[in-house]
């Protein structure tokens, strides 16, 4: 058994920045060949000179079928093959009850639940025996905070997709995992922190966040990308229809 994923291709939705660019860094470093996706040209091209190695990038919007369609002939006419999918754009739209706007209801859950129905469905013809999908989930289906009814509603909601997809893809060998993280620092939590924070004000606060974690402190990206290596390494390969919590402890106190 091993975590390394050498001569794998993996696609990594919304892989420009955060956990997605995260989890496109660690499966490089392991080896992976790498298709990241975003919805900006310019984002995908600076994301993937960070990245390195052999790494690509593809505009799509995955609540768009058409457009994740076209990814997935896209990588079989480069690649002529796909063994990982990682499910992880996303969006969080934050308000209480009594003020939840349809707009706001609509894009959460056309993002976070049918864009990974989108994002899982058209790849399922290139996923081989020993394939491996892996969903970014959150704490936040357990421990809502308040006013993120929908993010955590519409997170819940491919808990119960991965439990029915299990048993649909039964003998084909794909196994199916979602990874859930808890508060992970990355540019965009730090530059929604800085619209009314110092930068020294900025590091205390993450420090703050991370103080009633039993581990002392949040995430790293690459943190949640050396998780998604093992859900998509052989490693773990009768591990499916988990949710594995990479969140310090925080789920479990």
């Amino acid at each position: 058994m091993t975590l390394a994923l050498e001569g794998k291709v993996a696609v990594v939705t919304g892989g420009a920045a955060g956990v997605g660019l995260g989890i496109a860094q660690e499966f490089i470093a392991q080896g992976a060949t790498v298709v990241i996706t975003d919805l900006e040209q310019k984002a995908i091209d600076d994301a993937a000179t960070k990245i390195g190695g052999n790494c690509t990038g593809i505009v799509a919007n995955v609540t768009r079928l058409a457009d994740m369609e076209a990814v997935y002939r896209e990588i079989e006419s480069l690649h002529g093959r796909l063994d990982v999918v990682v499910a992880n754009a996303g969006i969080g739209a934050h308000a209480p009850l009594g003020e939840i706007t349809e707009e706001q209801f609509d894009r959460t859950f056309n993002v976070n639940a049918k864009g990974v129905l989108f994002t899982v469905q058209p790849a399922l013809r290139l996923l081989p025996d020993g394939g491996a999908v892996v969903i970014i989930g959150s704490t936040a289906t357990i421990e809502p905070p308040q006013g993120m009814s929908m993010y955590g509603g519409a997170k819940a909601a491919i808990r119960c997709f991965v439990r029915a997809w299990i048993q649909d893809v039964k003998g084909s060998g794909v196994r199916m995992n979602i990874l859930s993280p808890g508060a992970v620092d990355t540019e965009s939590l730090r530059s929604a922190m800085a619209m009314v924070r110092t930068p020294d004000e900025v590091d205390a606060a993450i420090r703050q966040m991370g103080a009633g974690n039993p581990t002392g402190r949040i995430a790293d990206p690459r943190e949640i990308g050396q998780a998604a290596v093992f859900l998509s390494s052989d490693a773990s390969s009768f591990v499916t229809g988990v949710e594995l919590f990479v969140d310090g402890g925080m789920a479990q106190v």
